[in-house]
């Protein structure tokens, strides 16, 4: 008797448990500031992954469009020191681009993601060298290119020495601006939206002073993002981004 009673004890503590359970855990995700941050997410679609052919070789995530639109431009994302390629499919900016017509690829960078380091890297050549690499291997021709932070240092390197195979650049407070003269940014015809957030008090001030040399350049401040404000302030990153995209011929 004294047995079956302790088990009978047993068994209703467990129901009791696991009524608690379901009751609080829900609320708990819902309070996780990290699942709040992502409640606006799109479904990412089927994300296709692999290796762009050829050396060095690359590793890239694509949601393919049901039909790319007649004149958008692809895109090609890079990223910043403390993201990948998966970034943007995290983001939804991957399935949110195809949904609208466009090509958009998102790359690891050397070093990055499952991309393996690449010694050419290390100078402003190389890194102008990659990019190009990327270009033919992926197929894009005149893609747009969107380069946040640490990217920089690929994106700039290429945009002033070959802003004519750019449709356009979408600049979100880079590294490296200083590294280039007024007279320099001046010559490039590529039309550009200078992207940041207005909390980001350090490199986006910097990013700005340089940049605004660009005779083509629009700006477009996200309000209380920091310096990764795509993550701070999604649906005002990608209605800028669409908007920006959208003008272009």
């Amino acid at each position: 008797m004294l047995l079956a009673r302790s088990r009978l004890g047993l068994l209703l503590l467990g129901a009791l448990l696991t009524l608690l359970l379901y009751l609080l855990l829900p609320g708990a995700r819902r309070s996780r500031p990290e699942e709040g941050k992502r409640a606006w997410r799109a479904a990412n679609g089927t994300v296709r992954t692999g290796m762009a052919a050829g050396e060095p070789p690359v590793f890239y995530r694509e949601v393919p469009a049901a039909a790319v639109g007649p004149g958008r431009p692809d895109v090609l994302l890079l990223h910043g020191q403390a993201f990948t390629s998966k970034t943007w499919e995290a983001l939804g900016t991957l399935a949110l681009l195809a949904g609208e017509g466009y090509r958009a690829v998102a790359i690891d960078l050397p070093g990055y993601g499952d991309s393996p380091p690449l010694e050419m890297a290390v100078t402003a050549q190389g890194r102008r060298t990659f990019l190009d690499h990327v270009f033919q291997e992926l197929g894009m021709q005149r893609p747009v290119l969107i380069s946040p932070s640490m990217s920089g240092r690929f994106a700039l390197p290429f945009l002033l020495a070959h802003g004519d195979r750019l449709a356009g650049f979408v600049p979100i407070a880079p590294v490296g601006t200083k590294d280039y003269t007024a007279e320099q940014y001046q010559r490039v015809q590529t039309p550009t939206l200078i992207l940041y957030g207005d909390r980001d008090t350090r490199l986006a001030p910097q990013a700005l002073q340089n940049l605004q040399h660009l005779p083509e350049h629009r700006v477009a401040v996200l309000p209380g993002a920091g310096h990764a404000c795509y993550l701070d302030k999604p649906e005002d990153f990608h209605q800028a981004l669409l908007g920006f995209l959208r003008q272009l011929k």
